[in-house]
């Protein structure tokens, strides 16, 4: 198990860390082809907290460091599409997107001890 901490505070760059969850839906896929695909996005990018999928539509949630929360906002809109080919994600749209900071995130959801990388089923 992992617990996933972030600094509290931005860093020597001005950096912030932001709490970030994409939902996406599309065409169905085969539910092994989604996991295989958020599977191989994990390896490329460890940074992912966790991930539910169905045969239609997935939830990521990560966490992601920006100057402020336009940034990271931005960059999250763009992650789905930008690993599209070298992770074999299916070719969904972004649907959703939740951006947090991390205090305000704290006091939703403390930070708890999860299986870094933890890709489950909807259901």
């Amino acid at each position: 198990m992992t617990l996933h901490s972030v600094s509290s505070v931005a860093n020597k760059s001005g950096q912030r860390m932001w709490h970030v969850t994409i939902t996406v839906c599309g065409d169905p896929e085969p539910a092994d082809v989604v996991r295989e695909a958020l599977e191989r996005l994990n390896l490329d990018h460890p940074f992912l907290l966790e991930a539910r999928y169905s045969s239609d539509h997935a939830e990521i949630r990560y966490w992601e460091e920006a100057q402020d929360m336009n940034t990271a906002a931005q960059a999250a809109s763009e992650m789905w599409h930008n690993n599209t080919i070298t992770a074999h994600l299916p070719d969904w749209d972004v649907v959703g997107l939740h951006v947090l900071d991390r205090a305000s995130y704290l006091k939703r959801e403390p930070l708890r001890a999860v299986p870094a990388g933890q890709i489950l089923p909807f259901g």
